[in-house]
């Protein structure tokens, strides 16, 4: 395939395509941007329906955290891994050590983490091939729970611009997709008083949902068009598009997904039928925050990673006042931000 000529490459660093025949291994590694530190990204193991959609996928996602760790404030470049299979049957010690070796060939040029099914526990077999990794036990652990933090605190931020409420008392919330973050957000409006609509291919976790949450359970296709402030974006990349937008009632998009929007002007369409949405890569930081802390050569501290955290608040306000400003959707506001700091080489305090 003509990587050079997709629509997705934006003249991406390096893109590296890992095999091992003996694990099973087939994944690519990109790495978008290194001009403010190391490229620094987590590995999503999916069973992706073609090579093709996979390259897709790391293509975007490597660019997204670029732009992440511009947005964050952090001494990081952008990559991303994906492994392809399906994890349910692929899943191995020595397929992992073989994707750490994939990794340590880089040479430091990309720091991994855990993504989309993958744990740290996994992340622990990779780190015995390389040194390169980030998110392990005993560290900076988890990322989840940061992410969800960061992207709680851009709601809470959405709904003060947008509605005029200090607090989510009362503010109704569709949330799509129950994973780890997902659920983890969902406790944390829960407890601040919102009301939530919850939807998931995993009735497990809805079945949680509506017991301790007192969440309503409604379709995988029925949770566009619900009656609520709010749309949280929780699951993969690329739920807001024509079919989509034409069914919401929710005047925010607030989400922890990456890749939100399935089309660059979607953000445009958003801005016109008057819908806030908080850029996916600013909102969902959270995690990369945390883990970038073990990157650093300071000692991790999960009280610096939180303070970092909460400063997606100010940097979401401060994106949603310069789109108002000068008449410009949100997601165009950051790129532009992003695209300064990257530029200049500075990093974004706000």
């Amino acid at each position: 395939m003509a990587v050079f000529d997709l629509v997705d490459f934006d003249n991406h660093e390096q893109v590296v395509y890992c095999s091992d025949s003996a694990s099973g291994l087939k994944a690519i590694i990109a790495v978008h941007s290194t001009a403010l530190g190391p490229a620094a990204g987590g590995c999503r193991f999916w069973d992706y329906a073609s090579d093709e959609a996979a390259l897709k996928d790391v293509l975007r996602l490597s660019k997204g955290m670029t732009y992440k760790n511009a947005m964050a404030g952090l001494k990081l470049g952008g990559g991303k891994g994906v492994i392809i299979g399906d994890p349910k049957n692929l899943k191995s010690d020595s397929l992992f050590k073989a994707f750490g070796t994939a990794v340590n060939n880089l040479n430091g040029r990309y720091y991994t983490a855990e993504d989309v099914n993958i744990t740290t526990g996994d992340m622990a077999m990779v780190n015995q091939n390389t040194e390169f990794v980030s998110g392990l036990e005993g560290k900076s652990g988890n990322p989840g729970p940061f992410t969800a933090l960061g992207t709680f605190l851009g709601i809470k931020a959405a709904v003060k611009f947008k509605l005029g409420k200090d607090d989510l008392t009362g503010i109704k919330v569709a949330v799509q997709g129950l994973g780890s973050v997902g659920y983890s957000l969902c406790e944390k409006l829960h407890n601040a008083g919102a009301e939530l609509v919850v939807t998931d291919i995993n009735q497990v976790a809805l079945d949680k949902a509506a017991s301790e949450l007192n969440a309503t359970v409604v379709g995988l296709d029925e949770i566009y068009n619900q009656d609520v402030d709010v749309f949280s974006p929780c699951a993969l990349g690329a739920s807001i598009d024509d079919n989509s937008i034409a069914q919401l009632k929710a005047v925010i998009i607030a989400g922890c997904a990456n890749n939100q929007l399935a089309e660059a002007r979607h953000d445009q369409v958003l801005q016109e039928k008057g819908i806030l949405y908080a850029p996916d890569y600013v909102i969902n930081a959270g995690g990369i925050i945390n883990v970038a802390l073990e990157i650093y050569p300071e000692p991790y501290c999960a009280d610096s990673a939180t303070k970092l955290v909460e400063k997606i608040y100010h940097t979401l306000m401060n994106i949603f006042e310069t789109a108002v400003d000068k008449n410009m959707p949100t997601g165009f506001i950051s790129d532009q931000m992003a695209r300064d700091i990257i530029t200049n080489g500075h990093i974004h305090n706000s």
